[in-house]
């Protein structure tokens, strides 16, 4: 199994990014996926969760109305659109899913039910 986060840059306050989950090795039609960020210093946080087939998606309140995450399972891609971004949304970012098929975590952004994680990229937004 493997994830690999990409897309990751320097963005000024108001600019937009689009972020790539990469998934290899297993069937990625079966499993949800979480995205998640680390600032520096701090805990790593959930930031978006969507089911396997894309039905249903969380977010964090801090993201709602700016983030939008989806899903291209054929091609073996989840995506999270970040618009309106803030310098406070600095962090790496993180994809990741659980091992059990057709779950989704309860609660979503318990990081210690996601089993595998992708390397992360790097989010910098200048104020």
């Amino acid at each position: 199994v493997q994830l690999q986060a990409s897309g990751g840059g320097l963005v000024q306050t108001g600019g937009s990014l689009r972020l790539s989950c990469a998934a290899s090795g297993f069937s990625l039609g079966y499993y949800a996926i979480g995205w998640f960020r680390q600032a520096p210093g701090k805990e790593r946080e959930g930031v978006s969760c969507i089911s396997s087939r894309g039905g249903t998606a969380y977010y964090a309140d801090s993201v709602k109305g700016r983030f939008t995450i989806s899903r291209d399972n054929a091609k073996k891609m989840v995506y999270l659109q970040m618009n309106s971004l803030k310098p406070e949304d600095t962090a790496v970012y993180y994809c990741a899913s659980p091992r059990e098929r057709l779950w989704i975590p309860s609660p979503w952004s318990n990081t210690h039910e996601y089993d595998y994680w992708g390397q992360g990229t790097l989010v910098t937004v200048s104020s």
